[in-house]
């Protein structure tokens, strides 16, 4: 408490920075290029300018909500971790209420965002809400929290289609759930970077649970999401070209990847994590090129 009351306002202010991982936005765009994958394939192209600004808005004040619940739940945790410790719950820069205030007021802010869209996204943004407040509690009561933090990435795909008035259909959830395969893999990348603490502190997940397999279960997972995303264009009818060239290249980064970390070392597996920025991006360039050539 006294940390707390020390600190100046700039002090604190640079806190709560930290607390929403602006400084890291790799969350966001992990976040953000499913989310934009989903927009355009039901908008058929480029989507409304108030649709498209409502989810850019919308996906960082969520992901930024995320990251405050998920350090008070870990709270307790983090200081054991060497990559975790100098967070702001768990130095006492700030207080536990606080990271709650800052959630709430970043759900809201994301909530104004539903004021642009239709009820039907109004309706399908609870699941979101309900994702992002049990994820982080999750690794203590199952050793699959990254598929709960796969199911809420993806999340933004079914609320796209409600949003372009599109009906959830095959294409829609094929999206989903190879979007859901891809996130249980790079965060499993995440996971083995920690794996050492987990076990210490009795911090479940799947690096855990797959042990020795690991990264065999990460690049079936990641083949898993080429054919998931791949049926999901030939329904959409944007496979070919530029959809398969797409998902072509992502295969070779697939195995740049495996090549990187089968070796297991904890920085090469964080270094693939942050990589997979670049597989979000080149789906989307695909995407936009089957719509605009």
């Amino acid at each position: 408490m006294a940390i707390a009351q020390s600190i100046t306002w700039r002090q604190r202010l640079e806190a709560y920075y930290y607390l929403c991982r602006f400084d890291k936005p790799i969350g966001t765009e992990l976040v953000f290029w499913p989310t934009m994958w989903a927009l355009w394939i039901a908008a058929e192209g480029i989507p409304p300018l108030h649709v498209l600004l409502a989810f850019v808005f919308g996906t960082i004040f969520m992901r930024a909500a995320g990251c405050a619940i998920n350090d008070f739940a870990d709270r307790e945790v983090d200081g054991y971790v060497e990559r975790t410790k100098t967070r702001p719950l768990a130095t006492g820069i700030i207080q536990p209420k606080e990271a709650i205030a800052v959630f709430l007021i970043l759900v809201a802010a994301s909530a104004c965002m539903l004021f642009f869209l239709p009820i039907a996204t109004f309706y399908c943004a609870f699941g979101a809400l309900g994702l992002a407040f049990i994820y982080p509690f999750m690794k203590r009561y199952t050793h699959l929290p990254q598929v709960v933090l796969g199911m809420a990435f993806s999340w933004g795909i079914p609320m796209a289609f409600t949003a372009m008035g599109k009906p959830l259909d095959w294409t829609c959830w094929l999206l989903y759930f190879g979007n859901l395969c891809w996130t249980v893999a790079f965060d499993t990348q995440y996971a083995i970077t920690d794996r050492e603490y987990d076990l210490k502190i009795g911090v479940k997940s799947t690096a855990i649970l797959f042990g020795k397999y690991d990264i065999e279960i990460i690049s079936l997972l990641q083949f898993l999401s080429i054919a998931l995303i791949g049926t999901s264009f030939y329904l959409a009818d944007i496979l070919f070209p530029w959809g398969l060239v797409a998902l072509l290249l992502v295969a070779a980064d697939y195995f740049y990847q495996w090549s990187k970390t089968k070796t297991r070392d904890p920085q090469m597996c964080f270094w693939a994590f942050r990589h997979n920025r670049w597989v979000g991006v080149i789906i989307f360039i695909g995407i936009f090129l089957a719509y605009t050539i």
